[in-house]
């Protein structure tokens, strides 16, 4: 048995400069690149995220901008509709005075004719009436006999 026990402690202290190099390697492994790579994946990320957050901003930005727009363009369509409409009920109000005026004049003459008609009327009648008795005279002297239409007018 300390043939083994000397055969091990042989061993091991063989080994002592290996694992040394070992814990060595390892060291010098987490100091010249485990370490600065994740440095660099952490910085990578974060720029990769600030990118993504960046872009994110900007696409809210753009759709604040376009809702922007088409609330202005809302706007301004609904502007035009309302001049439009204005001017559609100003011409509406300028046809229909226009009409009403054609109206009041058209009426008008046809007041003043119908009142010449009825001047005319009148007047004929009068006419008719004035002359209706010298008429009956002469056609009473033209029908009858000579000394019946001379009676007949002095009735």
């Amino acid at each position: 048995m300390d043939v083994i026990l000397k055969q091990l402690g042989e061993l091991v202290l063989g080994a002592v400069p290996t694992m040394v190099l070992f814990i060595l390697l390892v060291i010098a492994y987490g100091v010249l690149v485990r370490r600065p790579l994740v440095h660099a994946l952490a910085d990578r990320r974060a720029r990769t995220v600030g990118a993504v957050e960046q872009a994110k901003g900007a696409i809210a930005a753009a759709e604040a901008e376009t809702s922007a727009y088409e609330e202005k363009l809302r706007k301004a369509k609904a502007e035009i509709f309302e001049a439009r409409e204005r001017k559609l009920k100003q011409w509406n109000d300028e046809r229909d005075a226009a009409l009403e005026q054609a109206r009041q004049a058209s009426q008008e003459k046809v007041r003043a004719a119908k009142q010449g008609i009825d001047q005319s009327v009148s007047d004929a009648r009068a006419h008719i009436e004035s002359s209706s008795a010298d008429l009956s005279s002469r056609v009473l002297s033209a029908v009858l006999p000579a000394g019946v239409a001379a009676a007949e007018v002095a009735q």
